[in-house]
């Protein structure tokens, strides 16, 4: 069937292709279905073609029509933010405007009554300056009923914000709150700062007006910090309370001082109301009046006690009175040697005086201070915090609770922190490559670790000796996490006896780095390893033993021909590698060596396998050796002995003989030999053995042998 280039057919073929269940491979197996040859499909293919270019130009097309609409939006964004600058402007010019015609009733109260004027520019020039009852009365309660107007409008805050004479509202304003980490938008506030404290409440969606109490903050723990402009982030400033920190942003620059302004200027106002009170509670009172003698009989030259006049603590001093500002300062900044610095001023300055009310007062506001430094100090050695740095990264926060007194929890914490250093270096490690390759990386980063810290210990708890016992504990845990990511390694993937060996001469070498600094930690690297070592060196030997039995059972009692004279060197330097020094006696003419090959191989498996134990050796292993060794050799001359007593071949029977005296007389002396060197005391359960070993006469017509 033909298929038509028509308008018709572009129309339904647009609408084929744009139906939501298209599927390609049904159409194009459909269309070769009806297609009448190549000339149908050549035809049908220009038509999709056709219709692929009017789509591409239909999307250029909608592009630049979307591409000016979004200029014209932007132009018209432009013209509206214009127009917002200029209402900004307008509000601006109306607010001087108002300020300027209550300056001018102002001016022409002061001129209708001289007297209130003369006083409101002398309360202007210092505000302590007393006034009359009346007026002070009045003032009070305008503020009381202001304050009280305004807190009115948020919800939650009046059960925390108790009545109080002395309360009063100095200023208020809405603020946007910005994130401190990414300065983000958080929310609309709106801050109440009164005289000794500044509210935040966030305003309500539904509301207008009304909103709900979000925080408040004493003045005395409040610092205040600048915020540079950075464009587009301007007119911030940060409030300081610790352990937390918060930015807003002001309407405006001018806003923005004034916010600035005023929150300084109260927070002084606070400080010097709280120095005058503490003065006036340090005046001397005077002593009450002693009541006249009533006892006509006293004597008169009776001598009266002086009373001794309670010493008085100044405490009005500038720098004790920001003390606790100063020290929330030193921590919202980090600078915790500063802090610890004034600390230690003031136990100093307060040290031979009497603790009266005042003192205690200043106590208690300081020791809050303390526990906050602490509680910084303490996170910044937690192990949540980074890990990298070693050591020498928490001498600071150590030093510092050191000085505070806290050397016990100074200690546990970086015990604590280095003890996740630790174990976060030794899970980084790639586990690749040969196993010795991983363990030389597993021994370094350990043992460096240890060994920086126990330096690091020393120099920051040099004068804590209590504390090493601590230390020495953390030691032995972080070695048993070692051992175990060690055993995980080594043991547990049934590496060979002698991988097991170099692994654990490794390790041994590593500890004795710690001997620099007076730590031996040997002992407790052999303990942990005892039970590997041993189940190693047990399945190693019966390894050894399964294959000297499978020798044996195919053993034919016949002399080696090794072939060419490199085989035969190269066994002459194996055998005087094992001790086997006088091998020349038992080789022959040419290639040929007249020991068996059975003999000759458990030679070399046994010196091998006691090379490598005494690799793996220290006292606790002393009698599982000795008996791998003893059960070893015990297959070897029980098959000769058998061997030698069933044969009766007089020229088999003498080369059995020739096998036997080599291994009585050179392989079991070399064992006894290397063992002794080794270990450091002879085995007498390996001269035991050789002496029993010898040709036993038994009835010639039984085969059981008796070792």
């Amino acid at each position: 069937m033909a298929l038509s280039l028509g308008e018709g057919g572009g129309s339904r073929l647009r609408r084929q292709l744009e139906s939501g269940g298209f599927a390609a491979g049904e159409y194009v197996k459909q269309l070769s279905q009806q297609s009448d040859g190549d000339r149908d499909l050549q035809e049908h293919r220009q038509r999709i073609q056709a219709l692929s270019e009017e789509t591409a130009q239909s999307l250029k097309r909608n592009v630049y029509q979307n591409y000016r609409q979004f200029i014209e939006t932007a132009r018209e964004i432009s013209y509206l933010e214009s127009e917002m600058y200029q209402l900004s402007h307008i509000l601006t010019e109306q607010k001087g405007i108002m300020e300027a015609v209550t300056q001018a009733l102002l001016l022409q109260a002061d001129r209708d009554d001289p007297a209130l004027g003369a006083r409101r520019a002398a309360a202007a020039a210092d505000p302590f300056l007393p006034l009359s009852a009346k007026e002070a009365a009045a003032s009070e309660e305008g503020r009381q009923r202001t304050l009280t107007t305004l807190l009115e409008k948020v919800e939650g805050c009046r059960d925390l914000l108790p009545e109080s004479p002395g309360k009063y509202l100095v200023y208020n304003g809405d603020l946007v709150e910005y994130d401190a980490d990414h300065m983000a938008q958080i929310q609309r506030v709106h801050a109440f700062l009164m005289n000794d404290c500044l509210l935040v409440a966030t305003a309500l969606p539904n509301r207008r007006g009304a909103y709900r109490y979000d925080a408040l903050y004493p003045l005395d723990g409040l610092a205040v910090v600048n915020v540079k402009d950075n464009p587009p982030m301007k007119d911030m400033f940060k409030l300081l309370m610790f352990p937390e920190s918060r930015i807003f942003q002001a309407e405006n620059a001018k806003i923005k001082k004034e916010w600035l302004e005023v929150l300084e200027e109260t927070k002084r106002n606070r400080a010097l109301s709280e120095k005058r009170r503490l003065e006036q509670e340090a005046l001397p009172r005077p002593a009450p009046t002693p009541p006249e003698p009533t006892n006509p009989f006293e004597e008169d030259d009776e001598e009266e006690e002086p009373s001794a006049e309670e010493e008085v603590v100044d405490l009005s001093l500038e720098w004790i009175q920001e003390l606790p500002e100063d020290l929330d300062v030193c921590i919202a900044q980090r600078d915790f040697e500063g802090a610890v610095d004034l600390l230690d001023k003031l136990n100093e300055y307060l040290g031979d005086k009497p603790v009266s009310q005042p003192v205690k007062e200043l106590r208690a506001k300081v020791d809050e201070r303390v526990r906050q430094l602490t509680d910084v100090l303490v996170f910044e050695l937690s192990p949540d915090r980074s890990l990298r740095g070693g050591p020498r990264a928490t001498r600071r926060a150590v030093s510092q609770l050191i000085r505070l007194g806290q050397s016990t929890k100074a200690c546990e914490l970086f015990l604590k922190n280095r003890a996740a250093a630790v174990q976060t270096a030794i899970r980084q490690l790639r586990i690749e490559g040969a196993t010795l390759l991983y363990i030389h990386k597993l021994c370094h980063v350990f043992f460096t670790s240890l060994l920086e810290t126990a330096r690091e210990f020393e120099t920051d708890f040099a004068g804590n000796n209590g504390c090493y016992s601590a230390f020495v504990v953390w030691a032995r845990s972080s070695m048993r996490m070692f051992v175990d990511a060690f055993s995980k390694q080594v043991f547990d993937s049934k590496e060979s006896l002698s991988t097991a060996a170099e692994c654990v001469k490794v390790a041994k070498e590593h500890c004795k780095q710690l001997s620099e600094i007076g730590l031996d930690l040997t002992f407790i690297i052999h303990a942990l390893l005892v039970k590997d070592i041993k189940g190693a060196l047990q399945s190693y030997k019966d390894i050894i033993i399964e294959a000297t039995k499978h020798r044996n059972s195919e053993e034919m009692w016949r002399r080696m021909n090794l072939m060419t004279p490199e085989a035969l060197g190269k066994l002459r330097e194996e055998m005087r590698s094992c001790g086997v020094g006088n091998f020349d006696q038992y080789t022959g003419d040419d290639c040929w060596v007249n020991l068996s090959y059975t003999v000759v191989a458990f030679t070399k498996q046994t010196m091998a396998f006691l090379e490598e134990a005494l690799k793996l050796y220290f006292p606790e292993l002393h009698m599982v050796l000795l008996e791998s060794l003893v059960e070893i050799i015990l297959v070897a001359v029980q098959h000769v002995d058998y061997s030698l007593r069933c044969e009766q071949d007089p020229e088999k029977k003498a080369f059995i003989r020739q096998n036997a005296s080599f291994l009585y007389e050179t392989v079991l002396p070399v064992v006894e030999k290397r063992f002794e060197e080794g270990v450091g005391k002879p085995a007498k359960q390996l001269q035991d053995l050789r002496n029993a070993s010898r040709l036993m006469r038994v009835n010639p017509e039984s085969t059981t042998s008796v070792v």
